[in-house]
């Protein structure tokens, strides 16, 4: 894996904190390398900002601590307060004064929820997707009354192990039933949001929008997740160095972890 280009950077950030791979990431820990691999993009962002210490937060007072660690600032943008890392909301603000000076704008998608977003939070849009989607396959009989029961009384870290296998079936969780769950939400504890590194943009689909997030070192690192912008704090040309590749999708570009070795 250390040859693939991402986990080459990932390993050279980790080394920079003093964090070891195999307590960021356990070996056969199958969500936590799935979530390096669809939000890990994070982990190598730039030291102005503070990634989290492990790839899965597994309760509230560890995501508190967290954050009052990497500290946050606010911002008012609209009727919203929306919180990130200092340097985050400092890019986001700036970014917003050049397309405000544009005629464009730059706003919170669904309110103060589109930036910093509790452990509580997370499991909450959890259930928001696994509920629903549990109901919708016991009706179409792909699971029993027993499975449903048993999948609901699992511990949250669990559920999320096993609707991935699920998911292998054709069995998914997303909001619309058509692809896995963690390209509708990602999985407790292990949101950018979490980690005060995500904007929900409503813009999304401006070029000249985007153009301008970019400039202070605002992505898309989410594939599917259109609004969903990651700050990286690094310019454009500094990110395949950090072990990210481009990857088009519906005419965005997503900055991604290139994990082919």
């Amino acid at each position: 894996m250390a040859a693939a280009p991402f986990y080459g950077a990932l390993e050279r950030a980790l080394a920079n904190r003093d964090i070891v791979f195999s307590e960021f990431c356990p070996d056969g820990d199958v969500v936590a390398r799935r979530v390096l691999h669809d939000y890990g993009a994070m982990f190598v962002a730039a030291e102005s900002v503070l990634p989290p210490p492990v790839c899965v937060f597994t309760s509230e007072d560890r995501v508190q601590q967290f954050q009052e660690t990497a500290g946050f600032v606010p911002a008012t943008i609209g009727d919203a307060t929306i919180e990130l890392q200092p340097a985050a909301t400092a890019a986001l603000v700036r970014a917003r004064a050049v397309a405000q000076g544009e005629g464009l704008d730059i706003t919170p998608r669904d309110g103060a929820e589109a930036a910093r977003r509790s452990y509580a939070d997370t499991v909450r849009l959890w259930n928001s997707r696994f509920l629903p989607a549990l109901d919708h396959w016991l009706r179409a009989g792909r699971l029993t009354e027993k499975e449903v029961k048993r999948l609901t009384a699992l511990p949250i870290n669990e559920q999320v192990v096993e609707v991935l296998e699920l998911e292998k079936e054709g069995i998914f969780f997303s909001k619309d039933l058509s692809k896995s769950v963690l390209y509708s939400i990602a999985a407790p504890g292990t949101s950018q949001h979490v980690a005060m590194l995500a904007f929900d943009v409503n813009e999304f689909f401006v070029d000249r929008v985007r153009e301008i997030l970019a400039a202070e070192g605002w992505f898309q690192t989410v594939l599917s997740d259109l609004p969903h912008f990651t700050f990286l704090g690094l310019h454009q040309g500094e990110l395949v160095e950090r072990g990210l590749k481009a990857v088009q999708v519906s005419g965005q570009k997503f900055w991604i972890p290139d994990v082919a070795s």
